[in-house]
């Protein structure tokens, strides 16, 4: 290929669904920047435009056909021709029948070929013809690539791709493969070096971070690998995500004993009745992830713990939905993301039959909300009049005299910015944050002392 012909284009990616995807766009962006290309900050100024894409949910097939055709009214680019390009979960799984929905998609690249994406765009300027690379089986590793990081601060670093478990409603192992740990020490090296560079907070990134090193050396070995990455000199690590069946013992002690493992758990339970839990084939039972819960906050008394939950699963009955609301009223999450079920075809769960009526689900979801939204708010209270150290992060998007940051617990924490103050002096920094105000979704207070 040759980098002449991309040198100078302009790009933009936008991105959907988790967080491995942000981190393939940032790969991405760091290719693009070595062959010469300039980000820009919006579709209409962008020589090309790329969809990062998750199929976890229908609204994200709908969101890109949406924005995919609305860049057909843009107006030309500077170089007077647009590439369109889709990658991720969505161009993995529907390769090159996604130009029959999309007649303006010019390059599309599938979740193990991304280290390809400087070619396939090129070819397209060249010849305007359609490139479409899906490959089944990576030969060039993403972590291999240039990077464009978003922030200076905070890190994402993928420690496996893929997934074994194969969750009934689930599309992702199909669309990302088998799980594939990397090395060890590549992993430490990596943080090591970002450390380097001025790193503060990592995000230890897998489908199932507590599978991690289970192809590599015939068991899991998440825990060790959390206790040689603190010793890396990072002041914060979180991680995600992380599968109930497998979060084991040593996991949680090495959580408590690595002071920058941060007291966040995000450990989803999907349902909270053992039978639906069966038909999800997660592989635990209630009373497992009770226990699990119990042995958790035994060793870290404090941990904000957060979760994921699907309301209306096909044959999700009124009895098993109110198991679900109790075990929420009973682990007082500090916050969780409720999903409405979304049918994914090539799925077992997508050929079962169910008349639960929509707006019953929409009821049973509305009467989750409740119950998390009392329980964040509860959790919060813990902080209120106390000093809490936030990373800040930027400003509030609804104004910009507010420092925003996150605390150790992932909660938002707001400040105000001093007056006479450069916004470019708190990125990046930590504050202590004397709390006296505490919401449902946020934290705020006033700055005690500067940055740090």
């Amino acid at each position: 290929m040759k980098s002449s012909i991309l040198s100078g284009k302009t790009y933009f990616i936008r991105t959907f669904g988790c967080q491995m995807n942000l981190h393939d766009s940032e790969r991405v962006s760091g290719l693009l920047d070595s062959l010469g290309c300039l980000e820009v900050g919006e579709p209409s100024d962008a020589d090309i435009v790329i969809f990062m894409t998750c199929c976890v949910r229908e609204a994200a097939d709908t969101r890109l056909y949406g924005q995919c055709s609305s860049c057909k009214s843009l107006p030309k680019p500077p170089s007077g021709r647009r590439v369109i390009a889709v990658g991720g979960c969505i161009a993995q799984r529907d390769g090159e029948g996604l130009l029959t929905n999309l007649d303006n998609v010019d390059v599309i690249f599938g979740t193990h070929s991304i280290a390809h994406v400087g070619e396939l765009i090129a070819q397209a300027f060249e010849d305007g013809d359609h490139h479409v690379r899906c490959e089944e089986i990576e030969d060039k590793g993403a972590t291999s690539m240039p990077w464009h990081r978003a922030t200076t601060f905070h890190s994402w670093v993928p420690i496996m791709t893929g997934c074994n478990n194969y969750c009934s409603y689930c599309i992702v192992p199909y669309v990302r493969g088998r799980e594939k740990s990397r090395p060890f020490d590549q992993i430490v090296d990596e943080v090591s070096g970002l450390v380097r560079s001025g790193v503060r907070e990592i995000t230890l990134l897998g489908q199932n971070v507590n599978s991690y090193g289970r192809d590599i050396f015939g068991k899991p070995r998440f825990a060790d690998l959390l206790r040689a990455v603190g010793e890396t000199g990072i002041e914060r690590i979180r991680f995600t995500s992380s599968h109930p069946k497998d979060l084991l013992p040593e996991t949680i002690d090495a959580m408590c004993d690595v002071p920058a493992v941060m007291p966040h758990l995000h450990l989803a339970v999907q349902s909270g009745s053992s039978r639906v839990l069966k038909e999800m084939n997660r592989r635990y039972t209630r009373e497992q992830y009770i226990d699990l819960v119990h042995s958790i906050r035994e060793k870290i008394p404090g941990i904000a713990l957060t979760t994921d939950i699907i309301v209306g699963f096909p044959g999700e009955t009124e009895e098993d939905f109110l198991q679900t609301l109790s075990l929420a009223e009973q682990v007082r999450y500090a916050q969780a993301f409720t999903f409405i079920y979304s049918k994914r075809e090539g799925t077992p769960a997508a050929k079962i039959d169910d008349p639960t009526p929509h707006d019953v689900i929409l009821d049973r979801f509305n009467r989750l909300v409740s119950v998390v939204e009392t329980t964040a708010h509860e959790f919060n209270q813990g902080q209120l009049h106390t000093t809490v150290p936030a990373l800040i992060e930027g400003t509030s998007k609804k104004d910009d005299c507010m420092l925003q940051g996150k605390s150790p617990w992932n909660q938002t924490v707001h400040a105000p910015l001093p007056v006479g103050s450069d916004i470019d002096s708190y990125i990046g920094k930590i504050v202590d944050v004397d709390v006296n105000v505490a919401k449902t979704w946020y934290l705020s207070g006033s700055l005690v002392g500067g940055p740090r």
